[in-house]
């Protein structure tokens, strides 16, 4: 992100609307290892580490507005740190969903040691499935992948939310979060919750904070 940029994404900010209280430290911040992105180029670039991690968080706020119990948000927030760690570059990629699926599923062991997740094994193949259709339509699914879809929905519907949420990144408004593409509810709280986290955490990336560092100071900030 350069400076212009994220000044003209700050100054267009979507209409205020109240979230309700949180505590920075109810907010989890998981972060992806940067040896899980296909290249170097691709962890800090457009669907890397900060992106995914601003999703996981988003994915974390959804699974409290939408009642997810605990191993349930983990899978969730697991696949959103994740979701787009298989792209081989920052246009459609449409094969990078179901790469990213089968990375997660052959290295769950260790990705979820890193971030520090508990997901049950029923669990990690929702995850998986969930992340393998994450880039697509919903009328662009597979047979088998619509099956999948229609036996547990809800962490494909709401990392889809999720991702949505932080296109606030991106420097043209008509690329920004359009809900109509969604089936779950989000609150009007979290489009300026999503763009203040993409404002903040990269303000503090372009003043040489780490990933983590950038995503906790902005996350702090948003919770005061």
């Amino acid at each position: 992100m350069d400076a212009t940029t994220l000044d003209w994404i700050a100054g267009n900010p979507p209409p205020a609307a109240d979230l309700p209280q949180l505590a920075a430290d109810d907010i989890q911040v998981l972060v992806p290892d940067p040896a899980w992105f296909t290249r170097p180029v691709q962890a800090e670039g457009l669907h890397g580490i900060s992106h995914c991690a601003r999703t996981g968080i988003l994915a974390f706020l959804l699974a409290r507005v939408h009642d997810l119990d605990g191993p349930h948000t983990a899978a969730l927030c697991t696949a959103a740190a994740l979701h787009d760690c298989r792209r081989h570059d920052d246009r459609t990629d449409p094969e990078h969903g179901r790469r990213g699926a089968d990375w997660f599923t052959e290295h769950a062991e260790e990705v979820l040691a890193v971030l520090g997740q508990d997901v049950p094994a029923a669990l990690r193949e929702e995850a998986a499935a969930a992340i393998a259709v994450h880039n697509l339509p919903y009328d662009a699914f597979s047979p088998a992948q619509h099956t999948a879809y229609q036996q547990t929905p809800q962490l494909t519907d709401l990392l889809k939310a999720a991702d949505c949420l932080d296109r606030y990144r991106l420097p043209l408004t008509r690329w920004w979060p359009d809900l109509t593409y969604l089936r779950v509810t989000v609150p009007d709280g979290l489009l300026p919750f999503a763009h203040s986290l993409v404002v903040h955490s990269e303000r503090a990336r372009l003043h040489g904070a780490g990933h983590r560092d950038a995503l906790t100071r902005a996350v702090t900030i948003l919770t005061r």
